[in-house]
């Protein structure tokens, strides 16, 4: 009985061509259509993995980690001066979903610097944050601002610790003035010291002290009283 061949069927010649078009593995450099470029890894047509990212338009660059097309994981992000024509780094640290998420430092382009948590892109967590004028602040954050406890440390040399609530001095805290020896502990509403007990901190050693030293005021049960200003605060804003 004869054998009949039939003719073998065979895919478009589009589908081979769309097979050897997708990106996946190690690829060389690969140029999108409005000029950005990426060499590294991919998966699924999408960015996956090690891989360095130039935008044309401002030309800053990322390297590091891609998940499905978006930053995620640890990696850099720099841009170009474009006076010195040299790159600036902006952020090093971690990444999710394409934003800052997690432990990172940040450089300003006034000189100030952020070292600390972040995350959906502001600073939230703990972090220090070193100001231009000299001042520091350590201690927690969110969104972007500080929120919760925290030191702010001055040039001069005075410092606070204590609460804060949307970047202001908030609830029960305590103001050191080095120069002049002396301490305030109270409480903050809104960068306004409200209530608290003035004494006198290290005046002897203060390089600018007061004219005279703060009389001694006999109060009855003084940690009492600011335990009770502190319950009055507390009550009224929950």
């Amino acid at each position: 009985m004869p054998v009949i061949k039939y003719p073998r069927i065979r895919d478009p010649l589009f589908y081979e061509w769309d097979r050897k078009a997708q990106k996946c593995g190690l690829r060389h450099t690969i140029y999108a259509v409005n000029g950005d470029q990426y060499t590294g890894e991919w998966l699924d047509n999408l960015k996956h993995g090690k891989g360095t990212q130039i935008w044309k338009s401002t030309g800053a660059i990322y390297s590091g980690d891609w998940k499905f097309g978006k930053r995620d994981g640890y990696g850099s992000y720099s841009i170009l001066d474009p006076v010195t024509k040299e790159y600036k780094r902006v952020y090093t640290g971690w990444w999710e979903n394409d934003r800052r998420s997690g432990r990172g430092t940040f450089f300003y382009p006034n000189g100030e610097l952020y070292e600390g948590e972040w995350s959906d892109g502001l600073r939230s967590g703990w972090g220090k944050m070193h100001y231009k004028d000299g001042s520091t602040y350590e201690g927690q954050w969110l969104t972007d601002q500080p929120h919760g406890q925290g030191l702010l440390q001055l040039p001069n040399g005075n410092w606070y610790n204590g609460g804060w609530k949307d970047g202001k001095k908030h609830g029960p805290g305590k103001y050191v003035y080095p120069d002049k020896g002396q301490l305030l502990e109270g409480i903050w509403v809104a960068d306004i010291p409200k209530c608290g007990v003035l004494v006198d901190f290290g005046r002897d050693d203060a390089p600018a002290p007061t004219e005279f030293p703060l009389p001694e005021i006999k109060l009855h049960d003084p940690a009492g009283v600011l335990a009770e200003a502190r319950a009055m605060f507390d009550d009224s804003h929950n």
